[in-house]
C-alpha cells in the first residue's frame, strides 16, 4: 500500500532542516506529516534506507581500580535547563565512529579517548533516535579515557561541565536530575555491570 505522495523540504539550514511528508493514512486519506533530519536533502533516508549513523554517543570510563563513567552536565537551549548526558557529537565525512569518539571526548572533556573493541558488535551498531520525528541513527562507542578534565577546546555555543562518576553518584543522578533517555540507558549498564564492559559479552 503506497505511504506517501510527495516530500518538500521546508528550511534551509546547514545543521537541521524541516521535511514535510505528503502522508497516506491506512484508509487512504492524505494528511502531512513533518520530521528533521541533519542529511542533505538527496541523503535523508526516506530516500537512501541508509543505516549510516549521523551520531554517536560515547560510554567512557577511568582507568582506576574502581572506574568512574565520564558524565557532561550541558546547557540545552530547547529545555533552558542543564542536562546529564553521556559525551556525544556527529560523524564528520571520512570518520569512523571511534575516530569520532575520540575527537568529540578531547573536545568536550579536554581527556584522551581509547576505543574498547570487544564484546558482540550488535552492541555498536545504529539504532534510530526518535523516529517519529526525525530520520538521525547514533551508534555507542565504548572505551576508556585517560589525562586531565580541560575545557581548552570547548566550543563557545557549548556549557559542559565534566563528571566523573562512581556507581552512588550515578544512582543519585538518575534518581534527582534532568537526563537524557540514551545516557540513562547507559548510565544503568554501567551501575549492574561487574565490570565497565562485561554487559557488551
Amino acid at each position: 500500500m503506497e505511504k506517501r505522495r510527495g516530500i518538500r523540504k521546508l528550511t534551509d539550514n546547514p545543521f537541521l532542516n524541516l521535511y514535510k511528508i505528503e502522508a497516506i493514512d491506512t484508509k487512504g486519506g492524505e494528511f502531512p506529516y513533518y520530521f528533521a533530519s541533519r542529511n542533505e536533502e538527496s541523503r535523508i533516508k526516506i530516500h537512501t534506507q541508509s543505516m549510516e549513523p549521523e551520531g554517536i554517543v560515547i560510554y567512557a570510563v577511568t582507568n582506576e581500580r574502581t572506574p568512574r563513567l565520564v558524565l557532561i552536565r550541558q546547557y540545552r537551549y530547547p529545555l533552558d535547563a542543564y542536562l546529564y548526558e553521556l559525551p556525544a557529537g556527529l560523524v564528520d565525512a571520512g570518520e569512523t565512529p571511534g575516530m569520532a569518539a575520540a575527537r568529540e571526548m578531547k573536545e568536550e572533556t579536554g581527556l584522551d579517548f581509547t576505543e574498547y573493541t570487544g564484546g558482540k558488535e550488535l552492541y555498536r551498531r545504529p539504532y534510530f533516535m526518535g523516529p517519529g520525528f526525525t530520520d538521525e541513527a547514533s551508534a555507542a562507542v565504548y572505551g576508556t579515557v585517560s589525562g586531565d578534565v580541560s575545557d581548552a577546546f570547548t566550543e563557545a555555543s557549548e556549557e559542559i561541565a565534566v563528571v566523573l562518576a562512581d556507581k552512588s553518584r550515578v544512582e543519585q543522578i538518575l534518581a534527582n536530575e534532568r537526563v537524557s533517555l540514551r545516557g540513562a540507558y547507559l548510565m544503568m549498564h554501567f551501575l549492574h555491570a561487574e565490570g565497565p564492559f562485561t554487559f557488551l559479552e
